[in-house]
């Protein structure tokens, strides 16, 4: 298994364990010789961290989503350039929570062109795409339960793609949390579990909902079959 030298990201639905096999999954990788870089998205690096306190801080209401969506591109382009694309050319593993596939889901749920995603991706990184991409896929009542939330079937205020871009903090307040409906969540796990037809580059989808040892058995299966 050749892990050395490739970007590998976990994304999915909130309450998906995307934490939890990315910590088994680095402990794996090291354990076998490699050398793990973790990285988080957006955010990461000292500007994508500002890039993050804008969006996440600030009421956005009144931000159109097309630069909405390039603040998320513009701090991917930061994390490539200082962390991802060094790392890689050292030889380590880069392990990513959430990457571009986040806003194809998410964003895409609230309206937004998934083309113009994928568009922007490009613009933004480049050929720096992950090697392997695994969704961690929940039902959205699985991952409410797991996080405690209580999701809305209507969403309270703020507009859609407000809704739908606060959905990617795990720091979000729990106030923009609660006010995401129902019906948007099942349309984010609908997308994430369209990606491997319409991704650039792979992307498994693996049931989340099982415990996590059976999880990170699948896991590791599906890294194997990949960089065999």
């Amino acid at each position: 298994m050749k892990l050395g030298g490739r970007f590998i990201v976990i994304d999915g639905p909130d309450g998906s364990g995307k934490g939890t096999q990315l910590a088994r999954l680095e402990t794996w990788v090291n354990s076998a010789g490699g050398q793990c870089v973790r990285a988080k998205d957006p955010g990461g690096t000292q500007i994508g961290d500002r890039i993050r306190h804008v969006l996440l801080d600030y009421d956005l209401s009144s931000m159109d989503p097309h630069c909405e969506t390039l603040l998320f591109m513009a701090s991917r382009a930061q994390l490539v350039a200082e962390i991802v694309r060094p790392a890689l050319a050292a030889g380590q593993t880069i392990l990513c929570d959430r990457f571009i596939s986040a806003t194809c889901a998410y964003q895409v749920a609230a309206g937004f062109p998934r083309a113009h995603v994928l568009e922007m991706g490009r613009l933004a990184v480049g050929d720096t795409w992950p090697d392997l991409t695994i969704i961690l896929d929940v039902p959205p009542k699985v991952g409410f339960e797991r996080t405690g939330r209580k999701p809305q079937h209507v969403a309270k205020r703020g507009n859609s793609h407000t809704v739908g871009q606060l959905a990617m903090f795990d720091g979000a307040t729990p106030d923009a949390m609660e006010r995401r409906p129902l019906e948007f969540h099942r349309r984010v796990r609908a997308l994430f579990r369209e990606l491997p037809d319409v991704y650039p580059r792979p992307v498994a989808v693996l049931d989340a909902a099982r415990q996590p040892d059976v999880v990170f058995a699948d896991l590791q299966e599906v890294v194997r079959s990949a960089f065999e």
